[in-house]
C-alpha cells in the first residue's frame, strides 16, 4: 500500500512540475510515434517493430531476474539487429523519407499545381471518358496523374508528347499494336507529358494472384510518389485506382470522377497539402 501511495505521490509531483515546454515535447514525440505507426501499419515493418518491442521487454526482464547468459545474447542480438534492419528495410526507410519530403507547409510557399479549376475539371472529364470508353472495349490502359512529387525520371523513360489531354488522344495511345500502347501515360497538370513509360513494380506479397503487371506497376509507382494511378484491365474491363500503395478496384464512372476531383481539384489561391486518404 505504501509503494502505491509513493508511486502516486511521485507521479502527481511530476505532473504538477511539468511546464508548457514539457507538454509540447510530449505531444511532438507522441505525434511522431503515431505517424510512424500509421506509416508502417499493414507492412512487413509492423511485424518487425513488434518483434523488436518483444526483444526489448525480454532483455529488461532477463536483466531484472539476473539471467546473465540470456541477457548477453539479447543485448548483442539487438545491436546487430539494428544494422540488419537498416539493410533489410531499406525500401521502407526510403519510402518514409520520401513521405516526409512530400509534406507541404504553407510557409514554404505554394504547391506545384498551377492550373485553373475549370481546366482541371475539363482534364478530369477527358480522362474519365477515355477510361470508360477503353473499359467498354476491354482495352488495357495505365494512366499516371502526377501531383506534388515530380516523377521526371519516369517520364524520361517514355516517349515525350507534351500534348493537351483529350479522350481521343488517350484512346488512340492504348489501341493494341500501336507504337505507344505498352507502358504508362503520365499526365502533369493538364498536359500529357509522355507515353510508353516504364514504372517500378510493387514488391508487396499481399496482392491478389489475379493481378497482372499493369496493376503491379500502378501500385509500385504510387508507393514511391504521391501520384494517382488509373488502370483499365484488358481481361475484365474493370477500372481501378491506386494511391499510396493501395489498390481500389471496380470503381464506377461517377465515383471515379468524384475521387479525382477531391484529390486533384486545386484553386490558384490555395494549393494542396498531402492527402492521407482517397475519399473525402
Amino acid at each position: 500500500m505504501l509503494d502505491i501511495n509513493s508511486f502516486l505521490s511521485d507521479f502527481f509531483d511530476i505532473i504538477f512540475r511539468m511546464t508548457i515546454n514539457d507538454i509540447i515535447d510530449i505531444l511532438i514525440v507522441a505525434y511522431i510515434f503515431y505517424k510512424i505507426f500509421m506509416f508502417i501499419k499493414d507492412t512487413r515493418a509492423e511485424q518487425v517493430l513488434k518483434g523488436i518491442l518483444f526483444l526489448l521487454v525480454a532483455t529488461q526482464l532477463s536483466e531484472t531476474f539476473n539471467l546473465h547468459t540470456l541477457y548477453w545474447i539479447l543485448v548483442n542480438a539487438l545491436q546487430f539487429g539494428v544494422i540488419a534492419a537498416l539493410i533489410i528495410f531499406q525500401p521502407e526507410l526510403r519510402a518514409g523519407l520520401e513521405h516526409i519530403g512530400r509534406a507541404k507547409f504553407k510557409f514554404f510557399g505554394k504547391g506545384n499545381i498551377n492550373i485553373s479549376e475549370d481546366t482541371m475539371n475539363k482534364t478530369i472529364e477527358e480522362i474519365v471518358e477515355a477510361l470508360y470508353s477503353l473499359s467498354r472495349q476491354k482495352i488495357g490502359a495505365l494512366i499516371i496523374m502526377e501531383r506534388n512529387t515530380k516523377i521526371g525520371d519516369i517520364i524520361n523513360t517514355g516517349t515525350s508528347i507534351d500534348g493537351e489531354v483529350s479522350r481521343q488522344l488517350l484512346i488512340n495511345i492504348f489501341i493494341p499494336n500501336t507504337p505507344l500502347h505498352d507502358g504508362a501515360v503520365v499526365i502533369r497538370e493538364s498536359q500529357l507529358k509522355a507515353a510508353a513509360c516504364f514504372l517500378p513494380l510493387t514488391q508487396s506479397k499481399d496482392l491478389s494472384k489475379d493481378l497482372g503487371t499493369r496493376h503491379r506497376a500502378a501500385i509500385g509507382v504510387s508507393e514511391v510518389s504521391d501520384c494517382i494511378s488509373l488502370i483499365v484491365s484488358e481481361e475484365t474491363g474493370d477500372v481501378s485506382i491506386s494511391k499510396a500503395g493501395k489498390l481500389y478496384r471496380n470503381i464506377s464512372k461517377e465515383r471515379m470522377s468524384n475521387i479525382l476531383r477531391s484529390n486533384l481539384k486545386i484553386t490558384t489561391e490555395e494549393k494542396s497539402f498531402f492527402r492521407g486518404g482517397i475519399f473525402r
